[in-house]
C-alpha cells in the first residue's frame, strides 16, 4: 500500500504499477545499505508527484520567460531561504537537476577549457566529475590528483599542498564518494588561498550529517559548496549548489543559461520540504543515529576480520577491503543481493583489481537508520554480511537463501516511509 496511494497509475498503467509494486516491496524486504540511497517522507513524495511537474520555469524568480509563476517563485524562494538557513550560506541555487551538473556547472563559472583542476583520484574516493579520465571534467580540463596514504587510507594532506603548489590549480575540490573519515575543510582552505585556487566542497555523501551536526560544515571555509539533495539529507534526487555572495552571480550564470533550460518545481517543491524537516531538532539526532550505526557497524565487521579502509569511519559509509576473504567486490555483492542485504562493489585504495571487477564493497546506514535500526542491530547485520560473503566463496545458495529469510523478518517490524504491505 502506497502512501500517497497510485490508485489512478494501477488503473491506467497496470505494467508499470507492477513494476512500481515491486520496487516498493523491494526496498521494503532488503537491507539497503548503498550509500547514495535512502527513504524520502511521504510528504517528499507528494511534493514530487504533485502537479508542479505541469510548469514550466525557465529563469530565476522575478526573472521568468514564461507567465503563470505567481505560485512557482514562492516554492523557489522558500527552497533557496531554507538552504541558505539551514547550511549558514550567503547564496544558494537550487536548480541544479543533479549533482553531475552541478558539479559541471561550477567548471563553467570559474575555468576555462584546458584550465587546470584538482581533485581526489577516483580509485582513492573521488568523485568522476572531479577531473576523471572518462568524464568530460578530465576531458575538456587539465586534471591534478591526488590520493589518500597507503598505511592510513586518509587523505595526504602533504601531498595535497606540494601538488597545488607546484600545478597551481584554479579550482581545488575536497569530497568524494567513498571518503569514510571526515574532510578537513580549513586545511584545504589554508591551501587553497595559498594557491589562490577556488575551494570547492562536494559534500553529496554528507550534507544531511552536516545539516545535523553531526560532520562539521565547510561552510565559511570552501567558497562554493555542491550537494545532492538524497542520500543522507533525505530529499528527492536534485542537487543545490551554496556560495558567497561574491560567486553568486557567476553561479546561476552557470547553471541557467550556461547549462540547462528550466529547472523541475515538482524536485525544487521536493527539495523545500526536505530542507524544512532537516530543519527539525528530530533530524539531528537521526544524523547522529546514522553515524552511531556507522561506526557499530564498522566495529563488527572488524571484530569478524574484514579489512576496512582507514580503519573505520567517522560517517555514513564503510569501506571493504576483501582481499583476505578470497572473494572479489563484484560477486560478493551479487552473493549479499541475493541473501536480502542491497550495497555496491566499489574500488578500494591501491586496488590491483579492475574498476568493473574490484577489491571492494561500500555501504551506509543512511537508510537503515531511517527504518528505524540502531546499534544493536549492526553486530547481526554484519554476522550476516560475513555469511553472505562466505556464501560466495563457496557459492552457497542456500545459505543466501536463509539469509534473506531472517532479513525479511526482522525488517518486517520496522516500518519504511511511503510503503507498507497490505494487511
Amino acid at each position: 500500500m502506497h502512501e500517497p496511494a497510485i490508485p489512478h497509475l494501477r488503473d491506467g498503467d497496470p505494467e508499470i504499477a507492477g513494476l512500481v509494486e515491486a520496487e516498493a516491496r523491494r526496498q521494503f524486504e532488503k537491507i539497503r545499505l548503498i550509500a547514495s540511497e535512502n527513504y524520502v517522507s511521504p510528504a517528499v513524495l507528494e511534493a514530487t508527484g504533485s502537479v508542479l511537474t505541469n510548469k514550466y520555469s525557465e529563469g530565476y524568480a522575478g526573472r521568468r520567460y514564461y507567465e503563470g509563476q505567481q505560485n512557482i517563485d514562492p516554492v523557489e524562494l522558500l527552497a533557496i531561504d531554507r538552504a541558505k538557513a539551514l547550511f549558514g550560506a550567503e547564496h544558494a541555487n537550487v536548480q541544479p537537476y543533479s549533482g553531475s551538473p552541478a558539479n559541471l556547472a561550477v567548471y563553467l563559472a570559474f575555468l576555462e577549457p584546458g584550465d587546470t583542476v584538482m581533485g581526489l583520484s577516483l580509485p582513492m574516493g573521488g568523485h568522476l566529475t572531479h577531473g576523471w579520465t572518462v568524464s568530460a571534467t578530465g576531458k575538456w580540463f587539465r586534471p591534478v590528483r591526488y590520493e589518500v596514504r597507503a598505511d592510513t587510507g586518509r587523505v595526504d594532506m602533504d601531498q595535497v599542498r606540494d601538488l597545488a603548489l607546484n600545478e597551481r590549480p584554479k579550482v581545488i575540490w575536497c569530497g568524494g564518494t567513498a571518503i569514510p573519515r571526515t574532510i578537513d575543510f580549513p586545511a584545504f582552505a589554508e591551501i587553497a588561498r595559498e594557491v589562490g585556487a577556488v575551494l570547492v566542497a562536494d559534500v553529496a555523501h554528507i550534507a544531511g550529517l552536516i545539516a545535523g551536526g553531526a560532520h562539521p560544515s565547510p561552510v565559511g571555509h570552501a567558497e562554493v559548496v555542491t550537494t545532492t539533495t538524497h542520500k543522507t539529507l533525505r530529499g528527492p534526487r536534485g542537487a543545490m549548489i551554496l556560495s558567497t555572495g561574491e560567486h553568486a552571480k557567476a553561479i546561476d550564470r552557470a547553471v541557467f543559461p550556461g547549462l540547462q533550460g528550466g529547472p523541475h518545481d515538482h524536485t525544487t517543491a521536493a527539495i523545500a520540504v526536505a530542507l524544512k524537516e532537516a530543519a527539525a531538532p528530530e533530524f539531528a539526532r537521526y544524523a547522529r543515529q546514522i553515524v552511531a550505526n556507522a561506526r557499530a557497524l564498522a566495529a563488527a565487521l572488524l571484530e569478524r576480520g574484514y579489512d576496512l579502509v582507514s580503519g573505520g569511519t567517522d560517517n555514513h559509509l564503510v569501506l571493504i577491503d576483501l582481499t583476505n576473504k578470497g572473494v572479489p567486490g563484484k560477486p560478493a555483492a551479487q552473493a549479499l543481493d541475493r541473501a536480502g542485504i542491497e550495497l555496491n562493489y566499489n574500488a578500494v585504495p591501491f586496488d590491483p583489481r579492475t574498476p568493473f571487477d574490484p577489491s571492494g564493497l561500500r555501504l551506509g546506514t543512511a537508510a537503515i537508520t531511517t527504518r528505524g535500526l540502531t546499534e544493536e542491530r549492526m553486530p547481526q547485520i554484519a554476522g550476516w554480511i560475513d555469511e553472505a560473503v562466505q556464501a560466495a566463496a563457496k557459492q552457497d545458495e542456500a545459505a543466501l537463501g536463509r539469509v534473506a529469510g531472517q532479513v525479511r523478518d526482522m525488517l518486517a517490524a520496522h516500518p519504511m516511509p511511503g510503503w507498507a504491505p497490505t494487511p
